[in-house]
C-alpha cells in the first residue's frame, strides 16, 4: 500500500511520484495492446497490480495511479475506459463484472481548505464482493464496501456500503430492491 487509510499525504513525495511513473508507463504499454494481444496484457496486468485472478480482464483503456494497491479476482471483468484512483486499496472479488467508464475513487482531499491548498490527500479502501456489477459510468466514492451479488445502476453515484444482494441506483446511489434473482 502507499500510504496508511486516512492519513494526510503530499502526492509530490518523491516515492509516490516514482510508483505513479512506474504504473503510467505500464498503463501506456497496457493501452497500446490489440485485442490479439492477450498474453501480453496479462502480463502487463500481473507486474501492474497487486493480484490479478485467472480470466480476469480489464478492456483498455484503463487507468489507475498506482496498481499494486488493486486486487481482482477470478473471471473479473472490466469494459474499457475505467478509472482506479487507488491510493488506498481496491479489492475486487470474483466474477465482478463493470461496465465501461466505471470509476473507483479510493483517495479524496480534505475538507480543511488550507490542507488542500498544501496539496494533501488521504485514501480509503473500496471494497467489492463476490458477483457484483456495475452499470457503465458508475462512481464509487472512497471507503465503500459493495456486498456480494450487489448491482449498481448505470450512472448511480455511491456514497455509502451496499448491502449484499441489494439493487441501487441513482445520485446519491439509493436502494431500489433486495433479494437474489430479482428483475430490475
Amino acid at each position: 500500500m502507499v500510504g496508511r487509510v486516512n492519513e494526510l499525504y503530499d502526492p509530490s513525495e518523491p516515492e509516490r511520484v516514482r510508483r505513479r511513473t512506474r504504473a503510467f508507463a505500464l498503463l501506456g504499454r497496457y493501452n497500446r495492446t490489440t485485442v490479439t494481444d492477450s498474453t501480453e496484457r496479462i502480463a502487463i496486468l500481473q507486474e501492474l497490480l497487486g493480484r490479478v485472478g485467472q480470466d480476469a480482464v480489464i478492456e483498455p483503456p484503463f487507468h489507475c495511479d498506482y496498481g499494486s494497491n488493486i486486487t481482482v479476482g477470478e473471471r473479473f471483468y472490466a469494459n474499457a475506459g475505467c478509472v482506479f484512483l487507488d491510493a488506498a486499496p481496491i479489492s475486487i472479488e470474483d466474477r465482478v463484472q463493470l461496465g465501461p467508464h466505471v470509476q473507483l475513487l479510493a483517495v479524496s482531499h480534505p475538507l480543511d481548505r488550507s490542507q488542500r491548498a498544501a496539496g494533501l490527500e488521504y485514501g480509503e479502501p473500496i471494497e467489492i464482493g463476490d458477483d457484483a456489477w456495475l452499470g457503465g459510468g458508475a462512481i464509487v466514492l472512497p471507503g465503500v464496501t459493495i456486498g456480494e451479488g450487489a448491482v449498481v445502476g448505470a450512472g448511480s453515484v455511491v456514497t455509502r456500503d451496499v448491502a449484499a444482494e441489494t439493487v441501487v441506483a441513482g445520485n446519491p446511489a439509493r436502494p431500489l430492491r433486495t433479494g437474489e434473482g430479482r428483475k430490475l
